[in-house]
């Protein structure tokens, strides 16, 4: 089974991914680390991915969730998959998938953006990713806004998930 993390950046995709696989004994796979480096170039330069940027990445989680389900390992991964296409491109390439969409405000996002030093998305570019978003009709909605132990709670009891 996998369990795939939705929403823009700072929306707690990483934290809550980790939180949520570490409690279920699972792996986790942070879909920002799957970004071909001229990605990451782009985005800290504060220039907004295109489509044509993001299908590489994509492809790169597909092929990872395909090595997941034919060695039977279950999964959490976060990813912005940002728009339905994406979602429904990586809903293919699995038998069992969750989404798990983290809905947040954007003064609560860009509040959290401002707070961390650590990552390479530059707060200049959330409205870029709140235009882009369009919200999952067939998730899991969780509210950015609370814990991140909360959203895990959250999370297992609407999935009905051991543990």
């Amino acid at each position: 089974m996998i369990i795939i993390l939705v929403g823009v950046s700072g929306s707690g995709k990483s934290t809550v991914g980790r939180l949520l696989a570490e409690r279920l004994a699972w792996e986790f796979h942070d879909g920002d680390d799957l970004h071909p480096e001229e990605n990451v170039r782009k985005m800290a330069t504060g220039t907004p991915l295109t489509d044509d940027d993001r299908w590489p990445w994509l492809e790169r989680i597909a092929e990872m969730m395909q090595e997941c389900d034919d060695a039977g390992r279950n999964a959490v991964i976060g990813c912005s998959a940002l728009r339905a296409a994406y979602r429904d491109y990586l809903l293919r390439h699995s038998p069992a998938v969750d989404l798990v969409f983290l809905r947040g405000q954007r003064d609560t996002i860009l509040e959290r953006m401002q707070r961390r030093s650590d990552h390479f998305m530059p707060v200049d570019l959330l409205d870029s990713q709140f235009d882009a978003l369009e919200e999952p009709q067939h998730a899991v909605i969780a509210d950015a806004a609370k814990s991140p132990e909360e959203i895990v709670e959250h999370i297992v009891q609407q999935l009905s998930l051991p543990g």
